[in-house]
């Protein structure tokens, strides 16, 4: 209700109860005066009811909840299902226009709103400063002050980095390929074949237990391919250990020697500092395009969207309008109120909550692999994923190692993965030998865990008790099927 309403209002309640009700009224409007005046997140997070208050005040900007509306052409904002209306709060117009997905819609100022202010808002958290911790030392937070631009784009990674791809396409029409050193993960592989280029893949390079970046490599393709025939290098900062992030400072530096783009795949990085602080050194030193970053790998919201960021204003807003069509407002929608419940303090906790169960992760798997017979691999360049050696069952055979995969998944232990030696997959016509390793000849077969953002002490815990309790079974198994009892096996 405005002021007028409240007037009138006090006709009918008393004045003194009225005004109380205004002036809580004003307390919600004064935090989202505050957004709209600063572009930026709440320190503190918001209510629930505040942010319905404030959707609610959107939804009634869209042409499709005017009363009185008579719309008559083929796209009104109608949903048949009340229920489906209410999960979108009546913002059902999307955001961008026909050819670009930052466009304002005129039938739609309150989603165009809603659009605007979470790139603002998301510009914000990825720029905020390291909070360092008084008690440790320790930084937390994402920290890339440079930055220039940002976008949310209602489709995963994968998909967001053949946008970046095709994006490029325009201004190096003469190239074929794409240099990438090699990661093990299908979709960022399948999105240079989506985009139509060729991906030249740079075997990396073992260095003790991580495997790293051959620069060497790198620069022999470049030289080999020609510079002009290279559309982009597609360097990676998160991935699964023992695989480590790319040496992006190295690469970004090479990229403006040689006048070549370069795009980060950033899947899970935000969460990361380290991560982050590779993007912002590498754009200090050199050259990064543009990188891209899972929305619910990093703010805990559903699949289905992802951020385009970079340097280069003009080169964001063209990567935006390559976007075709309309786009959904769901993952915009969901982040802004993630956002929003968290505040910025909310986010850099959890930040900090991961590197804290980051180490308890990686003190725990190191005990468990030394009662084992393992190891903990050794990959501090690594800051989210760990590996264990399983040298003890593939001793026996990979399907012992695929099993143990079975046995933790049947256990309610998800995202563990498990290495045998030897796999091999093709795709696209390119055959990965050592496939899960990011090597051809990796010289053990491993388990990995991840610290991710949003993982508890109970989690951990827990993982590693199933764990535990699955390679006792598995070595019982073993020691039966060679003809010793149960007894003797439980008893080594």
């Amino acid at each position: 209700m405005n002021g007028e309403n409240f007037t009138l209002s006090e006709k009918i309640v008393s004045s003194s109860y009225i005004r109380q009700g205004l002036q809580a009224r004003r307390s919600h409007e004064q935090l989202i005066r505050h957004l709209l005046e600063q572009g930026k997140c709440p320190e503190e997070g918001w209510s629930e009811s505040t942010i319905e208050l404030f959707l609610n005040e959107l939804a009634v900007m869209d042409s499709n909840n005017f009363l009185g509306n008579c719309g008559v052409g083929e796209r009104e904002g109608r949903v048949a299902s009340s229920l489906v209306a209410r999960r979108h709060y009546r913002l059902i117009h999307g955001i961008g226009r026909s050819g670009d997905i930052a466009a304002i819609q005129p039938k739609a100022a309150g989603s165009s709103l809603l659009n605007k202010l979470t790139n603002s808002v998301l510009l914000d958290i990825l720029k905020i400063a390291d909070l360092t911790s008084t008690e440790t030392g320790d930084t937390t937070g994402v920290g890339v002050r440079s930055l220039a631009s940002c976008f949310v784009v209602p489709m995963a990674t994968g998909m967001s980095l053949t946008l970046c791809f095709l994006t490029l396409r325009h201004r190096r029409p003469r190239a074929r390929y794409i240099l990438w050193p090699r990661i093990d993960q299908k979709s960022c592989f399948k999105a240079m074949i989506t985009a139509g280029f060729e991906p030249v893949v740079v075997e990396n390079a073992l260095e003790g237990d991580e495997l790293r970046t051959d620069l060497e490599a790198v620069e022999r393709k470049i030289e080999e391919l020609g510079a002009e025939n290279i559309l982009c290098v597609h360097s990676t900062t998160s991935c699964f250990a023992p695989r480590v992030p790319d040496r992006i400072e190295e690469l970004a530096a090479m990229c403006a020697k040689y006048n070549i783009p370069h795009i980060v795949n950033n899947a899970y990085g935000v969460q990361s500092s380290k991560c982050m602080h590779l993007i912002q050194q590498g754009a200090r030193v050199g050259r990064i395009d543009a990188f891209v970053q899972s929305l619910d790998k990093n703010f805990m919201v559903p699949v289905g969207g992802a951020i385009i960021a970079g340097f280069d204003e003009s080169f964001i807003q063209e990567i935006s309008k390559m976007y075709p069509g309309r786009a959904s407002a769901s993952p915009s929608l969901d982040l802004l109120i993630t956002l929003l419940t968290l505040g910025a303090s909310g986010y850099k906790k959890l930040l900090s909550e991961r590197k804290e169960m980051y180490l308890f992760l990686a003190q725990e798997l190191k005990s468990l692999a030394s009662a084992h017979g393992e190891r903990l691999l050794d990959t501090p360049h690594n800051p989210i994923s760990l590996a264990m050696s399983l040298n003890g069952l593939q001793a026996e055979s990979s399907k012992a190692v695929t099993q143990l995969g079975s046995m933790l998944f049947t256990r309610q232990v998800s995202g563990a993965r498990v290495v045998p030696l030897g796999s091999e997959q093709t795709i696209s016509g390119h055959t990965f030998r050592g496939f899960m390793s990011h090597s051809e000849a990796y010289p053990c077969p491993y388990l990995n865990a991840a610290s991710a953002v949003g993982i508890t002490r109970e989690d951990v815990t827990l993982c590693i008790k199933r764990l535990d309790k699955c390679l006792k079974t598995l070595k019982k198994e073993r020691s039966v099927a060679r003809g010793r009892s149960p007894e003797e096996a439980s008893g080594e």
